[in-house]
């Protein structure tokens, strides 16, 4: 076995293993409970040094970081002797950005000797192709709120702080934070409905997309159309689409546009 899922929550972990030849070892974090999947290994952040010894010890060479993960905490009074040389950059992952704390917990994995690979290395076939993918096509206002979504997101970028906005005739409705994209999607203003609004989604410049590639799913198609959003656009080939039947079943279902975009198309 040369290959370990770090898995958090939802669907992914377990479409990850069911297309390896051979099952990987599963590595749940904390309270994370990835569906119809079994932990092999648990950890906290504060055992993860204990984590990296024993994953060497079983011949892991390879990582894969799938699953949605909630910002972790320390404590400790849990902190193991094995993980005490990473409290510094522990911490320094703790007081940075999205990004920036992904990119901690990558270089302490790749430090230690283990290749962190992409879902998208390992399942290529999730990545949403380019065009529109529901029977509904987008008009000429949801184009230009298409680009502007464009524009809002990578202005975002150097604050760190999501992959997602909502756009209604050209003006920002909402943007991602701590919560994601549910939490965004549930707390939009009563305009959203009036206004046609979109959901666009996308990798922010310098995303550490080995372990935090945008992913939307069916769940994200019905919390769209419960906001009264009348399309869903994501970056081409720069997120996962999880269930894309479902997902474009939905959209139809609903008389939304789901439309995976190339940046810059109008």
């Amino acid at each position: 076995m040369t290959l370990a899922l770090i898995a958090g929550n939802g669907a992914l972990p377990a479409q990850v293993v069911q297309a390896q030849a051979e099952r990987p070892l599963i590595c749940v974090f904390g309270e994370s409970k990835p569906d119809h999947l079994t932990a092999d290994l648990t950890f906290r952040l504060e055992t993860l040094g204990s984590l990296l010894l024993d994953l060497g010890a079983r011949g892991v060479t390879q990582v894969c970081f799938c699953g949605a993960i909630d910002r972790p905490t320390f404590d400790p009074a849990k902190l193991d002797s094995e993980t005490a040389a990473l409290v510094p950059m522990l911490k320094e992952a703790l007081a940075a950005g999205d990004n920036g704390a992904l990119q901690v917990i990558k270089d302490i994995f790749e430090q230690t000797g283990f290749a962190v690979v992409g879902v998208d290395q390992l399942l290529p076939d999730l990545v949403a192709p380019p065009g529109v993918l529901s029977e509904k096509w987008p008009d000429a206002q949801m184009r230009r709120d298409a680009a502007r979504g464009e524009q809002v997101l990578a202005g975002l970028a150097p604050l760190d702080i999501g992959q997602a906005c909502v756009i209604g005739a050209e003006q920002v409705l909402g943007i991602e934070t701590i919560g994601g994209t549910a939490h965004l999607l549930a707390t939009l203003p009563d305009r959203a409905r009036s206004a046609s609004a979109i959901l666009c989604k996308g990798p922010k410049d310098g995303q550490i997309r080995e372990i935090d590639m945008p992913t939307i799913g069916p769940a994200t198609i019905e919390q769209a159309h419960a906001a009264g959003l009348v399309g869903v656009i994501i970056d081409a080939g720069d997120v996962i689409l999880l269930e894309a039947g479902k997902c474009t079943a939905l959209a139809d279902q609903f008389g939304m546009v789901l439309w995976s975009r190339r940046g810059g198309e109008g």
